[in-house]
């Protein structure tokens, strides 16, 4: 089973494509796709396209890029998604120092006021981190209370050494198409992850994989992730420990 932790069907660029790319599931895969919000709009479409296909989950949440227009109001609505049976976590959240759309205090301020709302809906979070490392782990350790169902850290972009630190609040890793990037160099970093804590994800419609690069991501080609992880791991079975973390921390 292929599962593909990580992908926005709820983008402009793929949403046209989700009845196609449903109904292909069975013969190209993968098995189950988590669609992530990075906005009220984007989490109420996410919601909506797990209640119409077998097979698709949701995530609600708000991005940081977004953080500066996040509102009260966003967080009762979110709340409300989150009733939903299909919902699974509460993201994507976290804190963008590459971009910077959001002021960092208002990213730092979000953050930890989701990491709050996220426990009490006893859901795990799914974390976006970008060039921000240290600011968030000290935001997670001021709100250690709040973590009491783990979560993952999409797209890893930390070191080995940073690892150990997100395990202390019992993090999955997810890794997508960069891994199949040339200038990745970072297997050694994919190998210091736990088996039982590693996940793949595309993040589609974004961070298309070798021989796609360039083009727009589609959940088909988490195989390419999967087969370079699977040279890194020739001892393992790459596509079935990987899909039983995601079931886990997801709770499929």
């Amino acid at each position: 089973m292929l599962i593909d932790t990580h992908a926005h069907l709820n983008d402009p660029a793929l949403l046209p494509l989700a009845e196609e790319i449903a109904a292909a599931r069975a013969e190209r895969g993968p098995d189950v796709v988590v669609n992530v919000g990075y906005d009220l709009p984007s989490s109420v479409t996410a919601v909506e396209l797990a209640s119409r296909y077998a097979g698709f989950y949701a995530v609600v949440g708000i991005h940081p890029h977004d953080s500066k227009s996040a509102t009260a109001e966003d967080y009762r609505a979110l709340s409300e998604l989150a009733s939903d049976p299909k919902v699974r976590a509460y993201g994507e959240i976290g804190l963008d120092y590459h971009y910077d759309l959001s002021e960092r205090e208002t990213q730092r301020r979000v953050f930890a006021e989701q990491l709050e709302l996220a426990d009490s809906l006893r859901l795990p979070v799914v974390l976006h981190i970008r060039e921000a490392h240290g600011d968030a782990l000290k935001i997670l350790k001021e709100n250690r209370r709040y973590l009491n169902r783990g979560g993952i850290v999409h797209c890893y972009s930390g070191s080995k050494e940073l690892i150990r630190e997100y395990l202390a609040y019992d993090f999955c890793f997810s890794f997508g198409g960069a891994v199949t990037f040339k200038n990745f160099g970072k297997a050694d970093v994919v190998l210091a992850v736990p088996r039982d804590k590693l996940l793949l994800e595309t993040d589609c419609p974004y961070m298309t994989p070798v021989p796609y690069r360039g083009k727009t991501n589609m959940p088909e080609y988490i195989r390419f992730v999967r087969d370079k992880i699977q040279e890194w791991m020739p001892d393992a079975d790459v596509e079935t420990l990987t899909a039983n973390n995601a079931k886990s921390i997801y709770g499929i």
